[in-house]
């Protein structure tokens, strides 16, 4: 069997990483992603052939529009000559597109409902969707999929992450002083136009404590790493690069995120986490619920919040993984679907 596979963000790169590894020793695998700085680097640092066609269109609807118009033309005659017997993706409207005009069935997986632009691009056209168990079916089908179209699985997305094994050394820190990393959000997706961003003043907070904390700001588009080191110069380290999230969060402290991936990661691997949920979602609330993740949307109540967390990090690790020990492997999930179509 031909299967192609769209990867369009990083953690759909990390999540798919071990399940195109499991397919490919039985069938003939295409992976195509598209030219977005963190993809790309990940791809390189994690040898993940892609090829990428395309580019991210930014934040502006327009400029979306014209990029996805312009990745399918590019895709079609790719995918035509590739002829795959079933497309898997992570709702990519792209893939949905095509997957449909050219007749070949389609499983995506998505944790995110609240992505409303991509749900009503791409589930209509989806014969089956794999979710964590955490999320009601209804988030899903009031986007054109049946219920019965709606197949769960008992862990969440970043657990296949978390669990995948890396050859990657860890990052150095300093062992002087603890190490806080903190994520900034996504600012070019549909779902945060008209948002405004507290991960700054957080930055700024933190700023003021470079003599206790070494404070790595991981930023997501050249811009913001542009105009973080404008705005806070050498009071804490803006990484210049793309790093392997796991490499790094197993040699720090503490990690603050909006929500996302990358706090679930932290989450997981019993790292001390704070979220300042920059986009509400199930995933997030699931593990503050659990007691995995401590929310705090106040920039100065962050800062307060650290020492305690840092106090029960021995308690948070045990814990984490127990969590993660109970949560199944979504590849199996996803081999007993594709008998079905």
């Amino acid at each position: 069997m031909k299967i192609w596979f769209d990867i369009l963000t990083p953690k759909q790169l990390l999540f798919f990483g071990p399940i195109v590894q499991k397919l490919g020793k039985n069938h003939k695998i295409l992976c195509t992603s598209r030219n977005y700085r963190e993809v790309v680097e990940i791809a390189r640092i994690k040898h993940v052939n892609l090829l990428l066609v395309g580019k991210h269109g930014g934040s502006g609807r327009k400029d979306k529009l014209k990029a996805s118009t312009q990745r399918i033309d590019r895709l079609f005659n790719i995918i035509t000559k590739f002829s795959p017997d079933l497309v898997i993706s992570f709702c990519s409207p792209e893939a949905s597109r095509i997957a449909f005009g050219l007749g070949v069935k389609h499983i995506a997986f998505s944790d995110s409902p609240h992505a409303e632009a991509v749900m009503r691009l791409s589930l209509p056209f989806v014969q089956k969707l794999l979710i964590p168990w955490i999320i009601p079916k209804k988030e899903f089908e009031k986007y054109g999929i049946s219920k019965s179209n709606i197949i769960q699985y008992k862990a969440i997305d970043a657990s296949v992450i978390v669990k995948n094994g890396t050859n990657i050394k860890p990052v150095a820190t300093s062992k002087h002083k603890k190490t806080i990393v903190i994520r900034l959000e996504e600012s070019s997706a549909a779902y945060v136009f008209g948002k405004t961003s507290i991960s700054k003043n957080i930055i700024y907070e933190f700023s003021k404590e470079e003599e206790k904390y070494n404070i790595i700001v991981l930023a997501r588009y050249k811009p913001q790493i542009d105009q973080l080191k404008k705005e806070f110069g050498s009071k804490v380290k803006i990484m210049n690069k793309v790093v392997d999230g796991k490499s790094l969060l197993s040699a720090i402290d503490l990690f603050i995120g909006s929500g996302g991936t990358m706090t679930a990661e932290a989450a997981l691997m019993g790292v001390p986490t704070i979220s300042y949920d920059a986009v509400p979602n199930y995933i997030e609330k699931y593990l503050v619920k659990i007691g995995l993740v401590r929310r705090e949307t106040n920039p100065k109540h962050v800062l307060q919040t650290v020492n305690e967390m840092l106090r029960n990090a021995p308690r948070n690790k045990e814990k984490a993984r127990r969590i993660l020990d109970s949560m199944e492997d979504p590849f199996v999930r996803l081999m007993s679907v594709i008998k079905t179509l």
